[in-house]
């Protein structure tokens, strides 16, 4: 069993940053990737980051160059650099692993942008 642990989330005015956190814990066999999905009001949940176990990055297309995902392997843990955000970014961020076996998913961390 793996838990996610999300931090880092809240309220901010346009153009502020915030960066998001998530800590792994349990066994972690069988690594894939670990990355951040976000879904506001009324839409799907949709990929914002991910990051694969050789490193390589995924992003949604509209989100390169102001966000940025990074990875601690010694601490389980990933994080997401959001810069400049806009009022657009608002949504709930899930925060998942993607395992040989399973998929786990966070509860989720609110991002909050004002305009």
């Amino acid at each position: 069993q793996v838990q996610l642990v999300e931090s880092g989330g809240g309220v901010v005015q346009a153009g502020e940053s915030l960066r998001l956190s998530c800590a792994a814990r349990g066994i972690i066999f069988g690594f894939n990737s670990m990355g951040w999905y976000r879904q506001a009001p009324g839409k799907e949940r949709a990929l914002v980051a991910r990051i694969r176990s050789d490193g390589s990055t995924q992003y949604a297309d509209s989100l390169k160059g102001r966000f940025t995902i990074s990875r601690d392997n010694a601490k389980n843990t990933v994080y997401l650099q959001m810069n400049s955000l806009k009022p657009e970014d608002t949504a709930l961020y899930y925060c998942n692993i993607v395992l040989l076996d399973r998929t786990y998913w966070g509860q989720g961390t609110q991002v909050t942008v004002s305009s």
